[in-house]
């Protein structure tokens, strides 16, 4: 009974009013899609200086990236899982422009996960001070791809320990069919989560940099299973955080990327089809301006009018990736009109804690990261747009 009154009292209890800047963020974003696309090389930079200031300005104070910035709440804590994910892309800026500050950047990241890594080898979810605090799989596989990249750049024996001891936890709590279902995360929906062939990617970079450990056939096992979830149309079952029936475009771009992954790694025939099947999908869902809806179902019906900007560059690169398998012109031109509209919602002028900050939702009250510009958000469009770059470059050679 006490449960009913309250979510009586909720229904009716007005929301607080927006504070100015996020009612001033929705106007502007309910205006339309700003015409200027600032260019690739623009927003890579200000992404970049945006991780930085997240990672500087998290609530925590420890190393990591802030989870987001809210124009509602200000700066969140640290977030594991993305923070792994981050050093590859950070380690890669650091190359391409010789900067020993964002190689120190990443060495702080990596440092950070050695202090918070679980003595049987797991990483928590959620934020670092969000509670239940247990090991689970996903957050650990997308922190085994920061391990794997720092291990092999920096040659530091702390982090590959920390690697090894990560992807033997993920290896050893594979279940026989190839699914993950022991440590799965008290922060989205039970059941099963196809994908996880995120995860499975982090055990690919560690076979890369530690073969003759079964890091790699144990990740091809999770993919092999994670396609009994694909339909023939392509669309991936159990693929969701919180509606199966309705998966994100974020985790559609996980599991398409897992499964590519999967065949760079092995070479595999069927790996690579699967991809296809996805990606020919998705290339007529995406609108002339580069517009994709935010979740679908299983019929590739668009489900919501905002779109998750994280799932559409994270499909851009992906796309991209099948571009260079196949020589497929579809897949690059529909992963450049990605880009660009992800290019024109973001700022690259104003206060750090919006330049260079990627949104989770156009609009920005879309029901994912509502008025949040969310750290993965920005470091998969850092990876897209390079990747552009790249295939650009060669194209003109």
């Amino acid at each position: 009974m006490l449960q009913l009154l309250r979510s009586i009292k909720n229904k009716f209890t007005p929301e607080p009013p927006l504070p100015l800047g996020a009612r001033a963020e929705l106007e502007a974003d309910l205006r339309g899609l700003p015409a200027h696309d600032p260019g690739s090389q623009a927003v890579i930079d200000a992404c970049t200086d945006w991780l930085a200031a997240a990672q500087d300005h998290s609530a925590s104070h420890d190393g990591g990236v802030a989870r987001d910035f809210s124009l509602v709440k200000g700066w969140a804590t640290s977030y594991p899982e993305t923070t792994g994910y981050i050093v590859p892309t950070i380690i890669e800026l650091a190359r391409r422009n010789n900067s020993e500050a964002l190689h120190q950047r990443a060495r702080r990241m990596l440092d950070w996960f050695v202090a918070i890594q679980f003595p049987e080898g797991g990483f928590q979810g959620g934020r670092v001070d969000s509670t239940p605090r247990v090991p689970v799989t996903f957050n650990t596989g997308q922190i085994l791809l920061g391990l794997a990249a720092g291990a092999k750049e920096y040659g530091d024996a702390r982090h590959l320990e920390a690697m090894h001891r990560a992807a033997a936890w993920l290896r050893d709590s594979l279940d026989e069919d190839g699914c993950w279902r022991k440590h799965p995360t008290p922060f989205a929906k039970p059941g099963e989560k196809a994908y996880e062939t995120h995860v499975a990617w982090g055990l690919f970079e560690a076979e890369r940099v530690a073969p003759g450990h079964g890091y790699g056939e144990a990740g091809l096992r999770q993919v092999a299973w994670a396609l009994t979830k694909q339909q023939a149309n392509g669309w991936f079952a159990s693929n969701c955080l919180n509606d199966a029936d309705q998966p994100l475009s974020h985790t559609i771009g996980y599991v398409l990327r897992g499964v590519l992954e999967g065949y760079l790694l092995s070479r595999r025939p069927e790996l690579l089809q699967a991809a296809q099947r996805t990606g020919t999908a998705l290339l007529d869902l995406v609108d002339e301006q580069g517009f994709l809806a935010g979740r679908f179902d299983q019929q590739w019906r668009p489900c919501v009018d905002f779109a998750c900007l994280t799932g559409s560059v994270q499909i851009a690169h992906c796309l991209f990736l099948l571009y260079q398998l196949t020589g497929e012109q579809r897949y690059f031109d529909t992963g450049l009109r990605l880009n660009r509209f992800v290019r024109r919602t973001v700022k690259i002028d104003g206060p750090k804690e919006t330049r260079g900050a990627v949104k989770g939702s156009f609009p920005v009250n879309g029901a994912y990261g509502k008025f949040e510009f969310l750290n993965w958000a920005a470091k998969f469009c850092i990876d897209a747009n390079l990747l552009e770059q790249d295939l650009l470059k060669a194209r003109d050679a």
